[in-house]
């Protein structure tokens, strides 16, 4: 027999994986639905609970809903029995993960959450076992085969477990309307934070470090403002409101073909449909409008349009945001 190469294995493995993804896909239906609406109605937390590569998956289950707005615990139920229950209060949703659905740490949890009158959501791959029929929704998580040669260790099954609880959490993400700000509000620290809570308010120039000039006003001005103030000059009205744009592109154009540049009106010479951005808007917003119409600056406009500063992408990439 031929033995089987290692690239060969790999994608073996990433086979069975993705055919037990595909299977488990037809199997979401009203159970789902159910469990869904199980959380969705109850007013506390939701406590997830599992043994060994169980218990790992519901880890990663309960920091996902915890991150998109479904309060979540993990408990492991070993320390469940020795003090942990008492993290599960009325009004809670269990959790429960068990391949056989007969792990002996969580049967044993169950006559407690029975005594508390909390509903267990079961997520297991015998319909059969003692979690399936003591849950008040089971979700199944069977698989064809594991990807373990052996068809022991825990492999495809957990993958299929783990897309159920994504499934799970994306499903309440959206019927509660969870939103990128509130997303932001839950992932304040690191490159992530910034990108979700900053506004271009936080990062653009105001006050005197912003260019400007009037439309009636000549090149002369707008070439000086534009040396001064970083290659940019937004063109206003005597109320601020934005008319135009001059950028150094349209500068060098206008080189190339006149030589005596500064007696032009910049009326004759700005962009009469300037790109910009709301001062309110997230700054990711910012930097992906810069790279959509390759620009390495935008006037910045209040709600009525009128100009109160100017954003640069280098202040937007020195922050960390694209």
């Amino acid at each position: 027999m031929k033995t089987e190469s290692i690239i060969d294995i790999g994608r073996r493995v990433v086979r069975i994986e993705k055919e037990a993804i595909a299977a488990v896909e037809e199997r979401i239906g009203e159970n789902f639905e159910k469990a869904v609406k199980t959380i969705l109605e109850s007013s506390g937390k939701v406590i997830v609970t599992g043994m060994g590569k169980s218990g790992a998956i519901a880890k990663k289950i309960s920091s996902t809903l915890a991150s998109t707005g479904t309060t979540s615990l993990f408990l492991h139920p070993a320390e469940g029995v020795h003090g942990d229950l008492g993290m599960v209060l009325k009004n809670d949703v269990i959790i429960a993960i068990s391949k056989s659905g007969e792990t002996a740490e969580i049967i044993h949890l169950l006559p407690s959450f029975r005594r508390l009158d909390v509903p267990v959501i079961a997520l297991t791959g015998n319909k059969n076992s003692t979690l399936s029929r003591y849950a008040a929704v089971s979700l199944d998580i069977s698989v064809k085969e594991e990807a373990c040669p052996n068809d022991l260790a825990p492999t495809a099954s957990t993958t299929v477990t783990l897309a159920i609880g994504d499934a799970l959490a994306v499903a309440l993400l959206q019927s509660r309307g969870f939103s990128a700000e509130d997303f932001a509000l839950l992932h304040p620290g690191g490159a992530l934070g910034k990108k979700l809570l900053l506004r271009v308010s936080d990062l653009m120039e105001t006050g005197d470090l912003t260019p400007f000039c009037y439309k009636e006003d000549l090149m002369r001005a707008a070439v000086l403002e534009m040396a001064h103030k970083r290659g940019i000059c937004p063109v206003v009205d005597r109320e601020k409101n934005l008319l135009g744009v001059l950028t150094t592109g349209d500068l060098n154009r206008l080189m190339e073909k006149t030589e005596n540049i500064f007696q032009i009106p910049v009326n004759d010479v700005m962009n009469t449909q300037p790109k910009y951005i709301y001062k309110d808007d997230l700054a990711a917003i910012a930097y992906k409008e810069m790279e959509k119409y390759r620009v390495i600056a935008l006037p910045v406009v209040d709600k009525n349009k009128k100009l109160v500063g100017v954003l640069h992408l280098h202040d937007l990439m020195q922050e960390g945001i694209s």
